[in-house]
């Protein structure tokens, strides 16, 4: 009798994750990756600025799903088969070791993303799983688990009455045979698993495999960037940071608070990421142009700042009020913002007018910019979007229309807030997929 074949399309994260775990569950099984590029484990050779941000130190999988704008309910489930501190020993046992950085974000000791590839590389070649790069699958066929006595090949099902089957819209397909898929190098491969883990849907394209089998893609739209902005004076203070800064957009229920980074393009910053992150759909129906507003002094009501800038035209009347910056505003931010409220350069607490001083309150609490575009996160290439959540078994990872059809990673429609909580994604299915495959 022949080995079980299984065949994973993508030498990704997900993919080598799967690929090891299904092989190492089924010694005697057939596995192998295959990559449409040259190059294996791409993303994770730049991610995090070449460093590669393996996973993040939240320890609690209910926690841990909160920080996925897509995808939360469903990973809660998988996250308590596997989660970081799995990951963390996973890679313990191989001898890699990890460093936990002061936010929390998990870093291989060495700096280096290199490591992480030679772990995953070398586990790979320890399980026996086969890599074949320059290997793109240019079409998928379900076939019917009936055999040629000739060949011994399964047979395709016969594709006019396949459509429908597999068109999501009607009964699931029951044969479960199996795999035909066609190369692009011209070869016909065949296999009993079949594994998407072809990373995220940046077009529809990329996801042409999974709606070939019957499944449904959420339109693919960017997530984690960064604002454009075309505001002078907020451009001429690239490169300052603010520890705590409220933004939201208006008529939206987008809202967000944490550290801000002032860019020559705009703005970024961790704040930034998350609003764009949970709001990718609104904001790009809103083409990438819409109001935002920002509360630079989150942390004080309105009233206690009316009370600071009071206290400042009593006790220092003599102090120009650009160089009085109320704590914890850096100076150059402090100085654009008095300026962006009409208070001229030269005033002095003691004469500010009442309107004048009213008008500095409402640029601390309420200054309103315009995002007239956007850039990706360079660090991250987050997609949201992908195969359809509701047609995914994730206690298995295997489709609910197609059996014998699997998915792990950034083909789903699941994204997280940075890199470590995407590839923690990337483990888990990838565990829990080659896992099932190997049952």
């Amino acid at each position: 009798m022949s080995s079980r074949q299984i065949i994973v399309v993508g030498g990704g994260a997900a993919g080598f994750f799967a690929a090891i775990t299904c092989a190492g569950t089924l010694p005697g099984a057939d596995v192998t990756i295959l990559e449409k590029s040259s190059e294996f484990l791409s993303k994770v050779r730049i991610s995090g600025g070449g460093r590669c941000n393996v996973t993040h130190a939240c320890f609690d999988p209910r926690d841990f799903a909160t920080r996925f704008p897509r995808g939360e309910q469903e990973l809660i489930g998988p996250f308590q088969r596997f989660q970081a501190r799995d990951t963390v020993a996973w890679f313990k046992s191989r001898g890699l070791k990890l460093n936990t950085e002061c936010d929390g974000r998990i870093f291989p000791f060495s700096n280096s993303s290199q490591t992480i590839i030679d772990c995953l590389v070398g586990a790979v070649e320890a399980a026996g799983v086969k890599l074949r790069a320059n290997c793109g699958v240019e079409r998928a066929t379900a076939v019917a688990a009936v055999y040629n006595s000739r060949n011994s090949e399964p047979t395709a099902i016969d594709d006019a009455h396949s459509s429908q089957r597999l068109s999501g819209q009607g009964a699931p397909l029951q044969s479960g045979g199996g795999f035909k898929l066609a190369l692009s190098t011209g070869e016909t491969m065949f296999c009993d698993r079949l594994l998407l883990a072809t990373g995220g849907c940046r077009t529809a394209e990329a996801g042409q495999l999974a709606v070939s089998l019957g499944h449904t893609l959420e339109p693919p739209v960017p997530s984690l960037f960064t604002f454009h902005l075309e505001t002078p004076w907020l451009q001429e203070l690239a490169g300052v940071s603010v520890e705590s800064v409220e933004v939201s957009v208006p008529d939206t229920e987008l809202r967000e608070r944490g550290a801000l980074l002032v860019t020559h393009t705009g703005l970024s910053g961790p704040v930034i990421l998350r609003l764009s992150a949970w709001g990718a759909r609104e904001l790009h129906q809103l083409d990438y142009r819409f109001p935002l507003h920002l509360n630079w002094l989150p942390k004080l009501g309105q009233e206690e700042i009316a009370t600071e800038l009071q206290w400042r035209r009593s006790q220092q009347p003599a102090r120009l009020v650009v160089n009085a910056p109320v704590p914890p505003l850096p100076a150059r931010l402090w100085e654009q913002l008095v300026i962006a409220a009409g208070v001229k350069r030269d005033t002095r607490w003691g004469v500010i007018t009442r309107s004048a001083q009213h008008n500095l309150l409402q640029q601390l609490i309420r200054t309103e910019l315009t995002v007239t575009g956007k850039s990706l996160n360079k660090e991250e290439f987050v997609t949201c979007g992908g195969v359809r959540l509701s047609e995914v078994n994730f206690r298995t990872m295997q489709s609910r229309l197609c059996p014998g059809l699997y998915f792990a990673g950034e083909l789903l429609d699941i994204d997280g807030l940075t890199g470590g909580f995407n590839f923690q994604a990337a483990w888990t299915t990838g565990w829990i997929a080659g896992n099932a495959m190997a049952a």
